[in-house]
């Protein structure tokens, strides 16, 4: 069956991981509002239907509507946004099998009006289930990127998402090593769960590695108040790195020049 472009949409990008509590949806939500401040139409789709953290860390609860069959996506901090959590608000489990996992992913993917994008960011399910085959299957992918901690248990894991993506023929954007290194007062850099394994495995691999992002209280607290680190802006230094990722993303995809962005205000 072929993959039909989405309307609109010029670069879809995938951020998985071979296992859960590494951070990806942090990394999905301040990558998609750093390059929304750097210039670029962005959209966020939460695919991680089992656990739709988006919401929460975006800080938005409202409910979306349709117009002429065609949901209207909500926005937030410059990213337009669609998650199962606007559907299935609450505490209440979603307990589906692999149809209707397809069914939903169709649903967010075609009858979304996501407008003109530059950018639609996918954040996947950890793992290599049914949403990411579904997501494959349905439409092109620009490209990969999958996100990991220097732990060797993390990386052992994060390692068969990247197969996954090769035996797909998704191309690999690179690899984020995520929780890097915890920074103490004084500026010491203490290595919590290791050091430069995220770099090692890309290039063990032979994919581009993307960056490292600390592991940072600020980060932790931006995600839970829905005001992500990455609305800081570029010059805030715990806010950097994400934006060097976003930067290395927007080359890799071909994005050229970056445009001049509307300020986003953090007291907005």
């Amino acid at each position: 069956m072929p993959k039909l472009p989405i309307e609109g949409v010029k670069n879809l990008i995938t951020v998985g991981s071979g296992k859960g509590g590494v951070g990806k949806t942090t990394v999905s939500v301040n990558l998609s509002i750093a390059l929304a401040t750097l210039g670029h139409k962005v959209g966020l789709l939460d695919a991680d239907v089992y656990g739709p953290n988006v919401p929460l860390m975006m800080g938005i609860r409202e409910t979306p509507y349709s117009i002429n069959a065609r949901i209207v996506p909500l926005e937030q901090h410059g990213v337009k946004l669609m998650s199962m959590g606007f559907l299935n608000p609450g505490d209440k489990p979603l307990i589906w099998r692999g149809p209707m996992l397809h069914s939903v992913m169709q649903q967010f993917i075609r009858s979304v009006d996501w407008g003109e994008l530059d950018y639609l960011i996918v954040d996947l399910p950890p793992g290599t289930g049914d949403v990411a085959l579904s997501l494959i299957q349905t439409a092109p992918i620009t490209g990969a990127i999958v996100v990991t901690t220097p732990s060797e248990v993390s990386l052992e894991d994060g390692r068969k998402a990247v197969e996954m993506f090769r035996q797909v023929k998704i191309d690999l954007l690179g690899i984020v090593e995520n929780m890097s290194y915890l920074v103490i007062p004084g500026g010491q850099k203490i290595d919590v769960f290791g050091e430069g394994g995220g770099k090692r495995t890309a290039d063990a691999m032979g994919i581009p590695f993307l960056g490292e992002l600390p592991l940072d209280p600020r980060i932790r607290i931006g995600g839970d108040s829905g005001r992500p680190i990455a609305l800081l802006g570029e010059s805030d230094p715990q806010a950097q790195p994400i934006y060097a990722v976003a930067r290395s993303v927007a080359a890799k995809c071909g994005a050229g020049g970056v445009r001049k962005a509307p300020k986003i205000s953090i007291e907005e």
